[in-house]
């Protein structure tokens, strides 16, 4: 049996109505069947749907509240969920199974009826692709960014923090983190977004692997070409974003700076959502577990702080770290330095010299570092050093974000999060985009900025809070089987099944299977010939033809 009825969208009235149906039935001893009871939203908001519709024919859908009365027949219709065709220009169908999950439904029915107030925090790469598929969706965008221009981490900036570790909390932050001689480590191929591709677009640096100007200028470019810079504040530091009661959205608060003048106002709004893109290159993340390391009286420095060789002209310097910021850093350094001796974190090392270099030695891990200057090394070996730089990373840092303790950080892992991208509790209001390291970087934002951009808009759904945290608990328990430290639970360790994974959370194609074979390739070269892999892996592209 299927009844139908159409009761107006109001919070309060719809959930009487549908509570008073349920009670009818079950006085009637109706014990089967499928009731629909349609939620037309009132003239003003149909209006609004309406307009919006005449740019997003996606979202001309009937929404309707399903209520399955026999709960026999509830496995096997969620499977195949009971659709009316309509030309009503409403949002999609849901599925409800009790009067609790009705009224979480019609709280959140703002979000599946009418364009979100969104907060974008960072226009970096994440806080643009993030902007532009919101704005696809309808939604209303506002980008708050500290800085007085767009590009985030491919932003130079000569200038360096006063405390040059990072430690000082009360220090003031510089947001740029690149050297002036930084080149990309990925080429142009696995660049850029999906229909706006980086290949093939040149601004003044044609090389494969371009130095960052290049990146910042395509990004400039994007922007431009998809109207984004009207979403932008600049000057705008967001310095608190705190959730409301659930469905209620977040007070984001901003501090707006004049970028010359030195004067700053507060500003105080609310939105129904914010989208965190904020970057995970401010925080520095310094080795304090070498003994006697905050005491050395020496120079030192994180390389967040470093920009240029000159300073280090005839010094011995040791670099902390064996990642790609101190394998740049170390050969850069040593075209001016008197000695550079990279630190391995590993124990079994012993120390050398590189090959090819005359001024480069590869050490074991540092013992302790001593007052006087010198830095023991654990196979007994010591130098006395000028400076010492801490290739080691960063801390995730969102020191804005008050959640009442639902969302945490714990050794640069984000929990709990569904997908790197979504707290379950909070979603799909409040989400991240860029929290993953190690893998392609355009191409996952993009993804993770439409999944966000249409779990808000109802065109794809979510699994239950519930079922987000099982999945999140099973991922966990999963990673401490492989001993995978915790640090890591964001690295998508150069593989490809997380893009996979979203596009079926999305119901799009996934990427194909040449991409796949082309990254695998500069992957396995990039970790084999570390030394010239940039040049050698475009070789080989030539010789393939593959430019």
């Amino acid at each position: 049996m299927r009844k139908e009825f159409l009761v107006p969208f109001n919070d309060v009235v719809s959930i009487f109505l549908i509570s008073f149906v349920i009670r009818l039935l079950s006085y009637l001893n109706v014990n089967t069947g499928i009731i629909h009871v349609h939620v037309a939203p009132y003239s003003n908001d149909l209006k609004k749907i309406s307009e919006r519709n005449k740019t997003n024919r996606a979202n001309k859908k009937m929404m309707s509240i399903t209520w399955k009365i026999s709960y026999a027949q509830v496995r096997e219709e969620l499977k195949q969920p009971v659709t009316t065709a309509s030309t009503d220009p409403l949002p999609p169908t849901v599925l409800v199974k009790t009067t609790l999950d009705a009224k979480e439904y019609l709280n959140n029915s703002k979000s599946m009826s009418t364009p979100l107030k969104v907060a974008v925090v960072g226009a970096g790469l994440s806080g643009l692709i993030a902007a532009r598929e919101l704005e696809r969706e309808s939604h209303e965008v506002v980008v708050l960014e500290k800085s007085h221009r767009l590009g985030g981490v491919w932003v130079y900036d000569p200038r360096i923090e006063s405390d040059l570790v990072g430690i000082d909390p009360d220090r003031e932050i510089v947001h740029a983190t690149i050297y002036k001689s930084l080149r990309t480590n990925s080429p142009r191929q696995i660049m850029g977004f999906s229909d706006y591709t980086f290949q093939g677009k040149e601004y003044g640096d044609p090389r494969m692997f371009p130095g960052h100007e290049e990146i910042l200028r395509y990004l400039e470019d994007f922007v431009e070409r998809f109207g984004v810079l009207k979403l932008i504040r600049f000057n705008s530091e967001v310095i608190r974003v705190e959730s409301l009661s659930p469905g209620n959205g977040f007070v984001v608060e901003s501090k707006k700076s004049g970028s010359s003048s030195g004067w700053s106002s507060t500003l105080t709004e609310i939105f129904d959502a914010v989208v965190v893109c904020n970057g995970h290159n401010t925080q520095p993340r310094v080795a304090t577990d070498i003994p006697g390391i905050l005491e050395w009286p020496k120079k030192q420095l994180h390389a967040h702080n470093y920009r240029v060789p000159e300073p280090y002209r005839d010094q011995v310097v040791v670099i902390i770290g064996n990642g790609s910021s101190a394998y740049d850093i170390s050969r850069e350094i040593a075209i001016v330095a008197k000695e550079v001796h990279l630190m391995s974190r590993s124990s079994n090392v012993k120390g050398s010299k590189l090959d090819k270099y005359d001024n480069i030695w590869q050490q074991s891990k540092i013992d302790r570092v001593l007052k006087d200057g010198t830095v023991q090394f654990q196979d007994h070996v010591s130098i006395t050093a000028d400076t010492i730089i801490h290739c080691t990373g960063y801390e995730f840092h969102i020191p804005f974000l008050k959640t009442k303790g639902i969302v945490s950080i714990e050794d640069s892992r984000v929990v709990p999060i569904y997908g790197h991208v979504f707290p379950p509790q909070l979603a799909p209001r409040l989400s991240f985009v860029g929290l993953f390291h190690m893998g392609m970087t355009f191409l996952p934002a993009e993804l993770q900025s439409k999944w966000i951009a249409r779990a808000l808009s109802g065109t794809v759904s979510l699994p239950s809070e519930k079922e987000m945290l099982h999945n999140i608990e099973q991922f966990y328990r999963q990673m401490e089987e492989r001993g995978i430290p915790k640090r890591n639970t964001h690295s998508l360790n150069h593989n490809m099944d997380y893009l996979d994974w979203l596009s079926d959370r999305l119901g799009i194609t996934r990427p194909p299977q040449t991409l796949k074979d082309f990254y695998a390739r500069f992957i396995e070269r990039f970790h084999g010939d570390h030394e010239g892999f940039r040049e050698t892996f475009e070789d080989d592209c030539l010789i393939n033809d593959e430019i």
